[in-house]
């Protein structure tokens, strides 16, 4: 939540913020050669320095070849953004020194991105009507660098940094947004919706905790006083992978910058960005350096790279690849489904969920008890297992033929639970499973009698008889109860409740 901050008389203060946000691209090689790609499930464990060649190390002489797939998901990303897909896009060197960026340079794009010019529009609230609308001044692929590390695998201490080189030349897609957001809450909504567009897209797992999203807010404040408008200079918080981490990096610098103008008076200019860390221990920003303008990073385009030309033809094909995008999945389960917004967030918030849910339904479930299903007997046995739920082993068919047995009457809700643990681990019909590990319930009227007899038989049981032909049907519980004891849970209660109140009354 926004805290409100107290401002002397006369003042008024608009915080602005735009957001760059680097998404790291699943693809299984990296941008310009086929050294595996850390962001890529498979590799992301790999032993320090264990994922490079000559490309990456920039050897004399090495030959890049780009990444086709790394353009097609940056490309689905544009299309989601609703940007301008260029038809050419030039490939730029941005030179700077660092220990992390072996050829001193890095590949990106600067004059002609892949993508520009769109928008994003995210409800704010449920039911409020309130739309966050955020502009997209670009989208442009680069190769990511490599990370200095101040401590040893295995968290031993050493005088220094030391340098893992396994994330350089990692696709990366820079989104750079404008500076539309005026509240942190706002700006955490953004990261949020956008994060869940790559992972429905397939173009990144977006766990934050391994780095494959990076958000950096370049945050000042425009403070009026006495009728004129004073911009404070602009601040990029750099590298932060959680979302509390930016709600609170944004929080901190809204205030210490009115808190600096206050101060100093100092105001944008040349030369005047600064970037800083964020401590999320002590919850403050610290001052790393002053921000290079972007006539200091030398960019000229790469002379060993041809442009990236891109047809009508293959647009079209990305775009008839483009998989439901989450806010309209969202908008269906809630329109067409029938499904309360807190259940259909839930179903959403895993892609892989989510079509597993679509699966289930497209097999005729209804869709309510279909989403009641996956966030109950399969949630907690996707937590137990530390696993999603579509690696569950259950068949979409099997949970249909679940559905079945439980309207049919055939199992009970607690058969249910334990029949869909069976159906887990086996791929044979449900209700195969359900008579081999006895979970059909019996409805025989024959057998059901012979169990109602021997309850009413038992002198222990004349109070309750009592009850129940004096009308307090509750006590039929009671009854119900001793019978599916007797008859080991294999009695369908339904059905005997409504022979006993016949017998009874």
């Amino acid at each position: 939540m926004t805290t409100a901050i107290d401002l002397p008389p006369g003042i008024t203060a608009q915080l602005k913020v735009g957001l760059e946000i680097h998404v790291e691209l699943a693809t299984r090689s990296k941008l310009w050669t086929t050294a595996p790609n850390v962001a890529h499930a498979e590799f992301f464990d790999a032993e320090p320095n264990s994922l490079l060649d000559p490309v990456v190390l920039g050897m004399p002489g090495v030959l890049p070849v780009l990444n086709r797939a790394a353009v097609e998901m940056s490309i689905k990303v544009g299309q989601a953004m609703g940007c301008r897909i260029a038809h050419r896009a030039m490939w730029d060197r941005k030179s700077y020194y660092y220990p992390d960026l072996p050829k001193n340079y890095q590949i990106s794009q600067y004059e002609q991105p892949l993508c520009a010019e769109g928008s994003i529009e995210i409800p704010l609230m449920e039911g409020s009507g309130r739309v966050l609308r955020i502009g997209i001044v670009r989208a442009h692929l680069e190769e990511d660098a490599g990370k200095l590390l101040h401590e040893a695998p295995g968290g031993l201490a050493i005088d220094g940094s030391i340098v893992d080189l396994n994330r350089a030349g990692t696709p990366l897609l820079e989104i750079v947004t404008e500076p539309d957001f005026d509240s942190a809450d706002d700006a955490v909504t953004f990261c949020t919706a956008l994060r869940d567009i790559c992972r429905h897209l397939g173009v990144s797992e977006g766990i934050m905790q391994r780095g494959h999203m990076r958000f950096e807010p370049n945050i000042n404040v425009l403070i009026e006083q006495d009728g004129q408008c004073h911009a404070t200079p602009i601040v990029e918080i750099k590298n932060l992978n959680s979302f509390k981490a930016v709600h609170a990096a944004i929080e901190y610098e809204h205030h210490r910058q009115i808190d600096e103008w206050l101060e100093t008076g100092r105001t944008m200019g040349a030369r005047a960005k600064t970037t800083r860390g964020w401590d999320d221990e002590r919850g403050v920003s610290v001052l790393q350096r002053e921000k290079e303008d972007a006539d200091e990073y030398r960019y000229f385009p790469d002379p060993d790279l041809v442009v990236l030309e891109i047809d009508e033809q293959w647009l079209m094909k990305i775009a008839a690849e483009m998989p439901e995008l989450p806010q309209d999945r969202l908008a269906r389960y809630v329109g067409s489904h029938g499904l309360d917004p807190k259940h259909a967030r839930q179903l959403i918030d895993e892609p892989a969920t989510a079509r597993f849910y679509d699966a289930v339904v497209n097999e005729d479930v209804d869709p309510k008890r279909a989403a009641a299903m996956l966030l109950n007997l399969a949630a907690k046995r996707a937590n137990d297992r530390g696993c999603r739920i579509d690696h569950l082993g259950i068949q979409p068919r099997q949970i249909k033929q679940i559905a079945d047995l439980v309207a049919s009457d055939k199992i009970s809700s607690t058969g249910a639970d334990d029949l869909f643990g069976f159906c887990c681990q086996s791929p044979q019909p449900a209700e195969d499973l359900a008579q081999i590990h006895g979970l059909l319930q019996v409805s025989d009227t024959g057998e059901l009698e012979s169990w109602i007899d021997q309850v009413l038989n038992d002198s222990k049981n004349c109070k309750a008889i009592d009850d129940i032909r004096g009308g307090k049907d509750k006590a039929i519980g009671a009854l119900v109860g001793k019978i599916m004891k007797l008859s080991k849970g294999k009695a369908n209660p339904k059905r005997l409740g409504e022979m006993l109140k016949s017998r009874l009354q």
